[in-house]
């Protein structure tokens, strides 16, 4: 193993994991529909785990593409820059929507009163939500959607570090110390999503937070909205 490889997966590891941190929207939008749609700790990992796999593969992808074509690190640079506007865009566009129809099922979902007269005159109160009964229903199908929506939007999502990286041994022609170097920035980037996620979701779980759970969705949207604006106008 020389020297020159060692440096290289250091390099790896080392951007891999500080690009997941400082991104957030590799972490907070599994984070916030895990609380909100309630999912398992195992379906949580296995739906970061697909969007990281799709972040991290569409990079790979386009860099052997670049290579094969010969085109220059600046102008793969240029199309993964675009990608990430699209990206962010699309977050954007979910974010804004989830939260639209998070607030509406909040203010559905609120308790209120009917008064029944019965054929006695005899009358009652009672209290009810309307989602109660058939929220199961229409959460079905969304949520079998949501994880997909994801999906794309991570597809679009580039690894803009990764180019640089594989490019520099591609110039060697040095085609396995490509594939051993975009793994291990790859395993990086998503054990370090996977981590930072199923442990936030762990601690969100133990916060007394029940009062809160009729705008859980409607605080998701908000999170993702926000997270896409800050990678859009901040340049996170």
């Amino acid at each position: 193993m020389s020297n020159e490889f060692i440096i290289l997966a250091g390099t790896a590891v080392s951007i891999g994991f500080v690009h997941t941190i400082l991104g957030p929207d590799h972490y907070l939008p599994f984070i916030v529909l895990s609380k909100a749609r309630q999912w398992s700790s195992i379906k949580t990992a296995m739906i970061t785990l697909l969007c990281g796999l799709g972040h991290v593969l569409s990079s790979v992808v386009l860099g052997f593409i670049g290579i094969a074509l010969g085109v220059t690190v600046f102008k793969l640079e240029a199309i993964e820059s675009f990608r990430g506007e699209l990206a962010a865009w699309f977050l954007i566009a979910f974010g804004f929507t989830y939260f639209i129809w998070g607030v509406h099922r909040a203010i559905r979902n609120r308790p209120h009163e009917h008064f029944h007269l019965h054929k006695n005159r005899d009358g009652h109160i009672h209290s009810h939500k309307h989602t109660r009964d058939h929220s199961h229903i229409h959460n079905l199908k969304s949520d079998s959607l949501t994880p997909w929506i994801l999906f794309t939007i991570f597809i679009f999502g580039p690894c803009e570090p990764l180019i640089p990286l594989v490019m520099y041994p591609a110039a060697k022609g040095n085609m396995i110390t490509i594939l051993m170097v975009a793994s291990i920035f790859g395993l990086t980037t998503i054990g370090t999503m996977l981590c930072i996620v199923l442990g936030s979701s762990y601690g969100f779980s133990k916060l007394p937070l029940r009062k809160f759970e009729k705008y859980s969705h409607a605080l998701a949207g908000l999170t993702i909205l926000l997270c896409g604006s800050a990678i859009k106008f901040l340049g996170l």
